[in-house]
């Protein structure tokens, strides 16, 4: 059953301290280490760069996290085996174009049996895979769960108010998961719809590349509220094709995390759409996880006649081969049909 509530406050899986290990140092890995932290874990945490490493271990992360002092806690180390050692639960927080290659890296050390959680959205670009299936391929023992919704990493890390989802196949370790990550201030929602909840995290970041590149190109606030609106009529049509349920999509891991990305330059998509737009410089720019998974996308609508438009504009801008005001022009003119026809 999805969207099963749990905040987890005064549960008995509340109760249970766990050795959690989350791999990846940048904004949204050390805000979920803190979290984890608030809600009574022990926590260890996985980077490749020692700076970062002592720096997280005097309380700041000031590449990705400036401004923000969190006290000691964490073990961060860039001993990948000594981070995995014990670990019950295991957040994998790494870009989801790198993240077969620190899988390959832990597969040696991974504790039998310990769930991975995905916490990075998007689509491998050489082979189309989602992140759960790259799991599949190479961790087959270890369950996989993915924790996806509207939320900024900064805004985890100072502890502001914020709801995710957890999803798993299994309702029952989601529902565990869920109780086990919720504290103050983070909400975590259950849902056995894995896939639904990848998708929408995934495809959320394309849209927010166009609402960025719409808002930067000055095309006004009824051009973004059109696409925004349409573009989640193209992330339910892909989410059908893979088998997602629509109640996931209309809820926080879709629809919650679609608005949030296309409405704030605090969403790197938004910002980078926002940047190319205005026709700035993109190089140097931070990642936008937007950028492959239009390609990629753009290419899976197309092998299975999925209308994407929208998707497919993107990947065109990107690559090159079109500007931002013929690919308007060319949303503009497609045929007409009703606003409800699929």
């Amino acid at each position: 059953m999805s969207g099963q509530g749990m905040s987890g406050r005064g549960m008995s899986a509340k109760q249970t301290r766990r050795r959690i290990a989350v791999l990846g140092g940048g904004a949204w890995g050390t805000a979920l280490a803190l979290a984890m932290l608030r809600a009574g874990h022990a926590v260890a945490l996985w980077a490749r760069d020692a700076g970062m490493v002592d720096a997280i271990r005097r309380g700041e992360n000031p590449r990705y996290l400036p401004g923000i002092s969190f006290g000691a806690g964490i073990e961060a180390t860039t001993d990948l085996e000594a981070a995995l050692s014990g670990a019950e639960r295991v957040l994998a927080v790494t870009p989801a174009q790198s993240l077969r290659a620190v899988l390959g890296e832990a597969a040696a050390h991974m504790p039998a049996g310990a769930p991975l959680v995905l916490c990075a959205k998007g689509i491998e670009r050489d082979t189309g895979e989602l992140m759960s299936g790259i799991v599949e391929d190479m961790l087959p023992g270890n369950p996989i769960a993915a924790l996806s919704g509207p939320s900024f990493a900064v805004n985890v890390a100072r502890g502001l108010p914020t709801a995710v989802v957890v999803a798993a196949r299994d309702e029952a370790l989601a529902a565990l998961l869920a109780a086990e990550f919720s504290a103050d201030n983070l909400r975590c929602y259950s849902s056995d719809d894995l896939v639904g909840v990848e998708i929408g995290g995934a495809l959320k970041n394309v849209f927010a590349i166009a609402a960025g590149a719409v808002t930067g190109a000055a095309l006004g606030a009824s051009a973004q509220a059109a696409m925004v609106t349409r573009g989640f009529v193209e992330l339910r049509r892909i989410g059908a094709a893979f088998g997602a349920r629509p109640e996931t999509l209309m809820g926080l891991s879709g629809l919650g995390d679609l608005l949030l990305s296309c409405s704030s330059v605090q969403s790197r998509n938004f910002g980078y759409g926002l940047a190319l737009g205005r026709g700035e410089e993109l190089a140097g720019r931070p990642l936008a996880e937007g950028v492959p998974t239009a390609a990629i996308a753009a290419r899976i609508a197309a092998e299975r006649a999925i209308d994407a438009p929208i998707i497919s504009a993107v990947a065109a801008i990107l690559e090159g081969s079109i500007t931002i005001g013929e690919a308007v022009m060319a949303l503009m003119t497609r045929p007409l049909k009703t606003e409800t026809e699929e």
